[in-house]
């Protein structure tokens, strides 16, 4: 398999995924700004040109980051990344990485687009951004994880966001909860492996 990636980015999760499914994965850098890899051009691997992409080893590419986490999950099931199909916990955690895609992720994209100027980033982290972390640190406050005592995709996938907000100043001292998550993220091997092979320092 091909995961394309860009440091830092949301193909983050799902490397952190597949390491903790036990995968191996080549990993492709992508140039946001040339949209190529080292092996060309990168809209012909996801004419959307956005990543992550995730390339099987029948040739097949999965977009969506969300998706390729469901995907990781249900191929592996015996690692418990996702509760079982049909049932009433499976539901809630496709809230959860809904919540994360749309909500969090797309609004915390508003904050390293080059077509918002920086008085508008403020409001809109203060107007926007402060309740989605408001309503995270309060669920987090009772439970280790997203879905409870054990670690899911779900996790990744908010650990890989939650990254973000420092990148672009916003203080993040004010959630403790939060902070304990982040830090307990932090000590998976997973995870630190993955920051690792990106390059990225560990958190």
């Amino acid at each position: 398999m091909k995961l394309y990636f860009s440091p830092g980015s949301c193909a983050l999760a799902s490397q952190i995924a597949l390491r903790e499914a036990g995968q191996d994965v080549e990993l492709i850098k992508v140039d946001f700004a040339t949209k190529t890899t080292v092996d060309g051009d990168y809209f012909q691997v996801s004419a959307k040109g956005l990543i992550p992409a995730l390339r099987l080893d029948d040739g097949e590419v999965l977009t969506e980051g969300a998706v390729i986490l469901q995907w990781i999950a249900d191929q592996h099931p015996q690692f418990r990344l996702l509760p079982a199909f049909g049932t009433r916990e499976r539901y809630r955690a496709m809230q959860w990485l809904n919540y994360i895609a749309t909500d969090l992720h797309k609004g915390m994209a508003v904050m390293f687009s080059p077509f918002v100027d920086a008085a508008s980033k403020t409001r809109f982290a203060e107007g926007n951004l402060a309740s989605r972390f408001d309503y995270i640190e309060q669920h987090l406050s009772g439970s280790d994880y997203v879905l409870g005592a054990e670690f899911s995709v779900v996790d990744a996938y908010l650990y890989n966001v939650l990254r973000w907000p420092v990148r672009v100043n916003i203080d993040m001292s004010t959630y403790p909860s939060i902070k304990r998550f982040m830090d307990r993220m932090a000590q998976r091997p997973a995870v630190r492996a993955a920051l690792k092979a990106e390059g990225l320092p560990v958190r």
